[in-house]
C-alpha cells in the first residue's frame, strides 16, 4: 500500500484551493442579491400599482355611493309627505264644491259670510301647498297626455282639435316635478 505523504498542512492548502475564495462568494451573493433585489422590486412595484388601482377603484365607488345617498336623501325629503298631501286633496276640493255651491245659491248675507269663511280657508291650503311645492294643473285648453289625464267623457268639437281639453272633473295636482292626483277631463273628439 502506498501511503500518502503529504503532510497535514499540504492536504488543507489543496483543500482551500479547491474552495473558491471568499470574494468570488461574495461577488456571486452580490450578483445574486442584485438579481433577487431587482426581481423584487419590480414584485413590489407590480403589487404597489395593483393596491393603487384597487385604492383608487374603492375610492372612487366610495365617492359615487356617498352621491347616491344623498340623491336618495334629497328626493326622500322632497316626496315625504306625498302620502299626507293626497288626503289633503280631498279637503281641497270639498272647499271648492263648498264655493260652487255657494255660488249658486241666493245671494243673501249669511251666504256671502259662508262663502268668504270658505275662500279664506281655502287659501289658507294653498299657502300651506305652496310652502311644499304642491300646485294644480293648469290644464284646461291644453292638449290631453295620459300621464297626466283620465279622459271620463269625449264630446265632439269640430272647432277644436282633437284632444283639448275642455273641462276639469277633478283637479290634478303636482308635488315638485311628480303627479300627485292626475286630472280628470273631458276632451273633444273630431
Amino acid at each position: 500500500m502506498k501511503k500518502n505523504n503529504k503532510t497535514d498542512t499540504e492536504f488543507e492548502n489543496e483543500t482551500i484551493k479547491e474552495e473558491p475564495s471568499d470574494s468570488i462568494l461574495e461577488a456571486d451573493a452580490e450578483e445574486n442579491a442584485e438579481n433577487l433585489s431587482e426581481i423584487n422590486i419590480e414584485e413590489l412595484q407590480a403589487e404597489n400599482q395593483k393596491l393603487r388601482e384597487d385604492y383608487l377603484r374603492a375610492f372612487a365607488e366610495a365617492e359615487n355611493t356617498k352621491k347616491r345617498c344623498a340623491q336618495e336623501i334629497e328626493k326622500n325629503n322632497k316626496y315625504a309627505i306625498s302620502s299626507f298631501a293626497k288626503n289633503l286633496l280631498g279637503v281641497a276640493d270639498n272647499l271648492q264644491r263648498a264655493l260652487d255651491a255657494v255660488k249658486t245659491t241666493e245671494n243673501n248675507e249669511a251666504c256671502e259670510a259662508l262663502r268668504q269663511g270658505v275662500e279664506l280657508t281655502q287659501n289658507e291650503l294653498y299657502k300651506v301647498f305652496d310652502k311644499f311645492g304642491i300646485h294644480k294643473m293648469e290644464i284646461i285648453g291644453t292638449h290631453f297626455d295620459p300621464n297626466f289625464h283620465q279622459v271620463i267623457q269625449e264630446v265632439p268639437d269640430a272647432e277644436k282639435d282633437a284632444g283639448t281639453i275642455i273641462a276639469e272633473l277633478q283637479t290634478g295636482y303636482m308635488i315638485n316635478d311628480r303627479i300627485l292626483r292626475e286630472a280628470m277631463v273631458i276632451v273633444t273628439k273630431k
